[in-house]
């Protein structure tokens, strides 16, 4: 064959052949890190490596001498894995310079879908995987080395496509062991000493029997931060280096008595932040859900709840370095090898202290609202306690409380919660302090709102002109600057220096967790922070993405502050903030595809500050299938609405007549105008007030078909403590909505507007990724759906609300 007729594919297959049968090769890569071996490879192949173009052609040419002589045969270069992260396997990325490499089988039963949003095997064991012949199963462990290979190596197509992969397998058994990889903990593995080559790949290397060697971490500099080709990317990969962990943390000598031997903490700069922003999302949505799964399995004998997010099967063998744990790691304790039917996320081995803190704190995290906030904290630290008290965790679990509103709270709940005993301690789970002064601030919340003038209209009165929003406040807001001006002298008393204070929202819209647009980018747009969303003609403002970090959480601390916080935070001293909690409360959708245009489908209503509030979304037609959500200040005298429920459990409850028991109860809102802006446009506009055929504040009768979808429940009105007698109130919302698996959020905010009554406010908008909840056709249209969604495909939005 001559050179005319040799097909890219045949030169590609010949390029291939040369690594597989180790041909003519010039350079033989002597690898050390957790394995030990020879490559004999081609500088021609690898110098696509931003990694082995700095080696070969730069930077550290001239520190290696060898490099510059004439010797027969291949160059033997040494080279040091300091990244203990990087395996054997992980080095399919080689096999991919040459165009080979076995094709990755990610197992179905990792992967999340809106119709089986926690896998198709949960929470049964996950069924053997029947990886075709010659691929390579992607396993969580392969997955999480073979990224952090790429980015050593700076070989940008292979980084972008394992993130993809990890990003789609966000699920049960991986949000725990991915967030683990986020924050810097190594990936853990069964203690085998096993080296596993990536199927096809097993003869391309010559082993060699490991020696005794001192820690790699103080040697090799042949880090990531130098392999970029790009001139300044070098800067942007500081955070690629093995980082030592503070030796204060630690007490453990080496044999040499040189100090304390700690685990390293490795980061892959914005990619470790956007699996850890997925991580949080998914356990933001789904955390309380896993906790009853965990809560049982550790009350059953036969499903002891022991440290096990990730099935033996799916992990990478290697051996563990001796070291100890790092002090940022989610998981407190080493994974273990047996597989687990139920994953563990709140017991131990799962989330430890810390992050408990931060997800049960989180606006987040997916509960109905404060009482049930509270509920799941008493349940998570029961069952940490249940397995051993630890003192370092009961630190955490004796400020825990703070993550929680209960000046929102009833009356009848801030008395039971008083009288909530630990049947572990038998201490309370709460202060009576704290307590006390949550019935003081919800007392004085009441005074300032039904002792306030009512100068506006009455609330069947149609509105009048619109005015700002300043005219409706009761004036419970202070600056950064007013802040200031009132902290004491240094030697006062600290009381007032320890108010905490929450932050009056400002338009904004964010995404979280997103990893869209990434397939194909280079090393420097995958190091963005953050990289822009993919932008549509649909939206007026598209969200961004969130700049998250370890730092925050990935997007789950809390953003309140102290006076001191405030001042720190804001230089400009105009920012607002307000020293009453906001309302936090979730609420959840099913059927959306089912709902016809310009309908609603609305959630259980609640009571906060005097008035009361639901939600509702609604299906819009513009440029393509749009979802909005808004959120409607519900008349007291209309009829309460009935509230999105599960199909099943609707008719099971419309058949006996009786009140569901849901994960949030319901209500709703007459129908009435609204102004739903895909963000708040430069000038506002006020919603016109919706009239009611009714003058009664009684409960309708409830009527919906039993086959009818979307279902409904029937209403249920909240208690209502006291009633705001303003027509009009300003207050300012977060609205924050979980795509259909979880591992992302789309997440609004508004600066105070005026809720007349029956008035909403809101968003519609593409970057709500509709199609996961809707079934679009081809023509762009929903597809009439053939029967209802199961229980967990829903779309779950959580709302911060208050007034100022």
């Amino acid at each position: 064959m001559n050179a005319a007729a040799l097909s890219s594919v045949d030169l590609q297959q010949h390029i291939y052949n040369s690594l597989l049968e180790s041909r003519t090769a010039d350079v033989a890569l002597h690898v050390r890190g957790t394995w030990e071996a020879i490559y004999k490879l081609h500088r021609v192949v690898l110098i696509q490596s931003g990694f082995f173009s700095s080696l070969f052609t730069s930077g550290f040419l001239e520190s290696s001498p060898r490099l510059l002589s004439h010797l027969q045969g291949p160059e033997e270069i040494n080279v040091v894995f300091d990244d203990l992260n990087i395996t054997r396997a992980g080095l399919i990325c080689i096999a991919r310079l040459y165009g080979g490499g076995p094709p990755l089988y990610v197992p179905p039963s990792l992967i999340p879908s809106p119709s089986h949003p926690l896998t198709t095997s949960f929470p049964g064991p996950a069924p053997p995987s029947d990886t075709p012949k010659g691929h390579q199963t992607a396993s969580p462990g392969l997955l999480l080395s073979l990224l952090a290979t790429a980015v050593y190596l700076s070989i940008p197509s292979v980084a972008s496509q394992t993130l993809n992969c990890i990003m789609s397998t966000m699920g049960p058994y991986t949000a725990v062991p991915y967030l683990n990889f986020a924050i810097g903990k190594a990936i853990e593995a069964p203690a085998d000493n096993k080296s596993e080559a990536a199927v096809g790949l097993e003869h391309i290397a010559e082993l060699v029997a490991p020696k005794s060697r001192a820690s790699s971490t103080s040697r090799s500099r042949l880090s990531s931060t130098k392999h970029e080709s790009a001139d300044d990317l070098s800067d942007k990969l500081q955070d690629l280096d093995v980082h030592k962990e503070d030796p204060s943390e630690s007490d453990t000598e080496s044999e040499t008595d040189h100090g304390p031997v700690l685990e390293p903490h490795f980061h892959y700069g914005t990619l470790s932040d956007k699996i850890g922003e997925a991580a949080v999302c998914w356990l933001a949505r789904w955390g309380a859900d896993m906790l009853v799964h965990e809560e049982k399995a550790s009350r059953c004998r036969a499903v002891p709840v022991t440290p096990v997010p990730i099935p033996a099967q799916t992990l990478l063998p290697r051996k563990r370095a001796d070291t100890m744990p790092s002090k940022s790691s989610p998981s407190s304790e080493p994974i273990s090898p047996e597989p687990q039917v139920i994953p563990v996320i709140w017991a131990k081995g799962g989330l430890n202290s810390k992050w408990v803190r931060a997800l049960v704190g989180s606006d987040l995290l997916f509960v109905k609202g404060e009482k049930e906030r509270y509920d799941l904290a008493c349940t998570v630290v029961e069952l940490r306690r249940r397995q051993g008290i630890d003192e370092e965790e009961e630190k955490d679990w004796e400020i825990l409380y703070e993550s929680i509103y209960y000046a929102n709270m009833l009356v009848d709940d801030i008395i039971t919660i008083s009288q909530h005993i630990s049947p572990t301690t038998g201490r309370p789970f709460v202060p009576i302090a704290v307590l006390q002064k949550a019935h003081w601030d919800q007392s004085l919340l009441r005074c300032q709102i039904t002792a306030k003038p009512n100068t506006t209209t009455s609330p069947t009165s149609p509105p009048s002109s619109p005015q700002p929003p300043r005219d409706k406040e009761l004036g419970l807001s202070v600056t950064t600057a007013e802040i200031l001006a009132r902290l004491p002298a240094p030697d006062s008393s600290p009381d007032y220096t320890d108010t905490l204070y929450y932050p009056v929202a400002h338009d904004s819209s964010v995404r979280i967790g997103d990893s869209r647009g990434i397939e194909g980018a280079s090393m420097d747009q995958l190091f963005e922070s953050p990289p822009p969303l993919p932008s549509s003609s649909s939206d007026t403002k598209t969200p961004v993405r969130a700049a998250t970090s370890e730092a925050t959480f990935f997007g789950l601390k809390s953003e309140r502050q102290t006076a001191s916080g405030c001042i720190a935070s804001d230089a400009t001293g105009k920012a607002r903030w307000s020293p009453y909690p906001p309302c936090r409360f979730a609420v959840e959708f099913w059927d959306i595809d089912a709902l016809k245009e310009k309908s609603r489908l609305h959630s259980q209503t609640i009571w906060y500050a005097g008035s009361l509030f639901n939600v509702y979304v609604q299906v819009v037609r513009k440029k393509g299938v749009q979802l909005g959500v808004y959120l409607h200040r519900q008349s007291s005298i209309d009829p309460i609405p009935a509230p999105s429920a599960p199909f099943s459990i609707s008719r099971a409850e419309r058949t006996h007549n009786r009140v569901p028991s849901l994960p949030f109860p319901a209500s709703q809102s007459s129908p009435s105008m609204h102004y739903s802006p895909s963000i708040h446009p430069p000038s506002r506009s006020t919603t016109p007030n919706s009239t009611s055929p009714t003058s009664s504040g009684a409960v309708t009768s409830y009527v919906s078909s039993h086959s009818a979808i979307p279902a409904t429940a029937p209403p249920v009105a909240p208690v209502q403590p006291y009633r705001d007698p303003r027509s009009s109130v300003a207050a300012y919302f977060t609205i924050s909505c979980a795509d259909s698996t979880g591992s992302a959020v789309t997440r609004f905010t508004s600066v105070p507007d005026v809720f007349s009554v029956s008035q909403s406010w809101g968003w519609k908008s593409s970057s709500l990724r509709a199609e996961e909840y809707l079934e679009v056709g081809s023509d762009g249209q929903p597809v009439k759906p053939t029967g209802p969604a199961s229980r967990d495909n829903s779309l779950r939005v959580t709302i911060v609300l208050g007034i100022v």
